[in-house]
């Protein structure tokens, strides 16, 4: 996987001690498959490694020691640290909601191959939602189970402990000791399902997060904003990024954003519409999807969800969400996550 890719060496941290303990030679893998050892586990939070050779040490790791579980070891001894400056963002989010939504815009950081997401229960039980860990490119067994194990584990440390995680699915044949992913994970595991999903409970993302900072969030947003490079971003995606970070502090004006991206408003004008949008049309969409998470994942007023997505009162937010999902903020809210309708279809012009 990942022939060109880096990913964080932190993504490895603990894997020569654990190689150790099993009677291996950690040190002697990582110069096999050309990893610095020093990469892994030294200081540098920004150490990067070939996104290939993170998945080759892990399964020759795995096959050499008779070990199915390697992977799962190896979350063992992880949390959110091995994200860098991601982890900040993600620990600093007021809802797990907001922390998934972090993770998932921002996840190319730590790797530009894996993803992570909001899903519908794969097994479409009412009440249930998935938590999905991924990859534009087949899984291997190892890499799947670290990441989907570390996954939840920052699930638990986020939520203050157990979650009421339902069931796991996992994209590979059943290990010689399946009783070890269950004693892990808690709950029920089962393998050879299309994707790694974590079975949560559907009101699960509208917890909020133990020590949530918004004024520390921003900060970390903007850092990742300014010193990472998104692969493939447009300048619609750096609009969006800029309106996102905006929505809540005051008018969200053409000018202030092109400000940001240091060009004239006319030049930002005609680069989006080169990309087939607007100015006013990425605001919208930014309005709408904030409103769409702070009306199903939060509990806060109405007035200040308003507020928050640059609305001047209640009466603004309950036009738009008629116009954006064709029900009002309190239906919204009462559906839940599992019943926001789909958006109203436009109407045809001309």
């Amino acid at each position: 996987m990942g022939t060109g890719s880096l990913t964080r060496a932190r993504a490895l941290r603990g894997f020569v001690a654990l190689v150790g303990e099993l009677g291996g030679d950690g040190a002697e893998l990582f110069a096999r498959f050309r990893i610095p050892i020093d990469a892994v586990e030294g200081n540098d939070p920004d150490a990067l490694v070939p996104t290939r050779s993170v998945a080759r040490v892990l399964e020759t790791a795995a096959a050499e020691l008779g070990c199915g579980d390697l992977g799962l070891r190896l979350a063992q001894r992880q949390g959110p640290e091995i994200l860098g400056p991601l982890a900040v963002a993600v620990e600093a989010s007021p809802t797990l909601g907001a922390a998934l939504d972090c993770a998932s815009r921002y996840l190319y950081v730590h790797s530009p191959v894996l993803t992570v997401g909001a899903v519908p229960d794969p097994e479409g039980v009412p009440g249930v939602t998935g938590v999905a860990y991924g990859s534009t490119e087949p899984l291997p067994p190892q890499v799947a189970d670290l990441g989907t194990g570390v996954l939840h584990r920052i699930v638990s440390l986020l939520a203050g402990g157990p979650y009421g995680l339902r069931s796991v699915h996992l994209p590979h044949e059943a290990p010689p000791a399946p009783e070890r992913f269950r004693e892990f994970f808690g709950a029920e595991v089962r393998f050879d399902r299309p994707a790694a999903v974590l079975r949560v409970p559907g009101d699960l993302l509208r917890r909020p997060v133990a020590g949530g900072d918004e004024t520390v969030r921003v900060i970390a947003i903007e850092y990742l904003e300014t010193h990472f490079a998104r692969p493939g971003r447009t300048v619609t995606d750096r609009v969006r990024a800029a309106v996102d970070r905006s929505l809540g502090t005051g008018p969200v004006r053409i000018g202030s954003v092109a400000r940001l991206l240091r060009v004239h408003p006319r030049t930002l004008q005609r680069h989006l519409a080169a990309e087939g949008t607007t100015f006013e049309a990425v605001v919208d969409e930014a309005r709408r999807d904030t409103a769409e998470r702070l009306i199903l994942r939060t509990d806060l007023p109405f007035t200040q969800v308003a507020a928050m997505v640059g609305l001047a009162e209640q009466s603004a937010l309950s036009r738009a969400a008629r116009r954006w999902f064709g029900e009002s903020p309190r239906a919204l809210r009462r559906a839940g996550p599992g019943g926001l309708p789909a958006p109203p279809v436009p109407a045809a012009h001309g």
